[in-house]
């Protein structure tokens, strides 16, 4: 099984803000496969499954306790840190930019931190979504929990939509195929002046 976690905050104040695109994809791939989220008190998340195949997870700890929720899941369903995909923001990357890798650090995020940390292990595969470093007047922080404006928010859904092509593609043809095919995916329509 492919446990696919998008990460993100939860609650409606945090819809359409960068640090959610994590939270976005896996909507999208649920809605995708016609999979129906369930609230799980005993993860502390939201969980769709797609067949025997797939389970999306969208943890609901907040972004900085991901791995309080994804390494129970994990251990629940006897899966192994290499059968996990987790899709996340990364703001040093260029808006509308994608990158896959199969292990490695947190490069500063701290809800993939969190993951590593519980999991005891970097050796997993992660799809980051470039959201770049627009100004905000309190910095990282309020840029990445700021909402997107319209130019940047119509980057961000072809980028999602990229990003879960991506996925279907790990969980389908492996990770070897899918960084050959979408690694340094680039929005074409993005004005990189805008937020990257």
């Amino acid at each position: 099984m492919k446990v696919i976690v998008g990460l993100g905050n939860p609650g409606p104040e945090y819809d359409n803000t960068p640090h959610n695109v994590g939270f976005d994809v896996v909507s999208l791939l649920a809605e995708r496969l016609a999979a129906e989220w369930r609230r799980s008190t005993r993860f502390q998340a939201r969980l769709a499954r797609v067949g025997t195949e797939w389970l999306l997870v969208q943890p609901w700890t907040f972004m900085n306790l991901s791995g309080t929720s994804v390494a129970p899941v994990l251990r629940y369903h006897g899966c192994e840190p290499a059968e996990l995909v987790v899709v996340l923001d990364d703001a040093d990357l260029p808006l509308g930019r994608l990158r896959l890798r199969e292990a490695g650090g947190s490069g500063g995020h701290r809800g993939l931190a969190s993951i590593i940390e519980a999991l005891g292990t970097e050796a997993f595969p992660r799809v980051r979504l470039g959201v770049g470093r627009a100004a905000a007047e309190d910095g990282l922080a309020g840029h990445v929990l700021g909402k997107f404006d319209p130019a940047r928010r119509a980057v961000a859904r072809r980028l999602v939509a990229a990003a879960a092509d991506a996925v279907q593609c790990v969980a389908e043809q492996g990770m070897a195929e899918a960084m050959n095919r979408f690694n340094g995916w680039q929005d074409e329509q993005t004005d990189m002046s805008a937020g990257s």
